[in-house]
């Protein structure tokens, strides 16, 4: 308990400045979080149709294939003018395991989760911050949980370079069984043509006792207007002996 108290107290020193929300826009796709908050009374719904991943881990019988498919939600609501509530389901999952010849296929739920988005005023009219809390509930089914509850603080600030580019850091700090760990999101943001943009992400995480994690991710994103958004990214692992792929499609939609 001891090891939060520092960090609730930042969070909370934080929260109690002044805010002032940045301009509304989805977190999906991508690994960090924007700095915009969810209207008040409004609701947006961003949906993964789906997410897939692929991974091979070395073996003593060859390597060990594992594919992913994934149907991840994420629910948000405005309280305020500066605060959102947030609320998450890993959703549906399958998964293959392909290893000596042989096929493993399983599914399940995944987890749950529960976060509060707080936007800062840092009296910038190009830089814009935001600070997240989180807490990941292990619901889901054996396979396809953590396996124990996650507590996560999250923060972004993002800057704008000019019309077309926007760059931001997002870091993450994780506590999961007594352990800790940390992620760090440096994204670009750019504007192509009319309604299409995209963006391109590195991500670097850190946990005790583990080799470091890196990989890097782009992605397209169509706003159809200003309440729906569809959006497609790839990205590869850079970690261990051979890489690891993701990918998928996802919809947006503010009620």
């Amino acid at each position: 308990m001891k090891l939060w108290q520092p960090t609730a107290f930042a969070l909370a020193s934080a929260v109690s400045m002044h805010s002032l929300a940045a301009e509304f826009s989805f977190d999906h796709p991508g690994t960090g979080f924007g700095t915009g908050i969810t209207p008040v009374g409004q609701l947006a719904w961003e949906q993964s149709l789906p997410s897939v991943s692929y991974s091979k881990q070395g073996t003593d019988e060859g390597y060990e294939k594992t594919t992913t498919v994934q149907t991840d939600m994420l629910f948000r609501i405005g309280l305020t003018d500066s605060m959102e509530l947030q609320l998450g389901w890993d959703g549906p999952a399958w998964t293959q395991i392909r290893h000596a010849g042989q096929k493993v296929n399983d599914h399940g739920l995944g987890d749950v989760s529960v976060g509060v988005k707080k936007a800062i005023d840092l009296q910038d009219d190009k830089m814009t911050m935001a600070v997240l809390g989180q807490v990941s509930f292990a619901t889901g089914n054996q396979g396809f949980s953590e396996d124990h509850d996650r507590y996560t603080i999250g923060s972004t600030v993002a800057y704008q370079q000019n019309e077309l580019l926007n760059t931001s850091m997002t870091m993450f700090y994780e506590l999961e069984d007594g352990h800790w760990s940390w992620t760090a999101v440096p994204t670009l943001s750019y504007q192509i043509v009319g309604k299409w943009s995209g963006f391109s992400e590195f991500v670097y995480r850190k946990q005790e006792g583990q080799a470091d994690q890196t990989s890097l991710a782009t992605g397209l994103v169509y706003s159809l207007n200003n309440r729906t958004q569809f959006d497609a990214s790839i990205g590869v692992g850079l970690s261990g002996d051979v890489p690891d792929y993701t990918g998928g499609f996802g919809v947006s939609y503010l009620f």
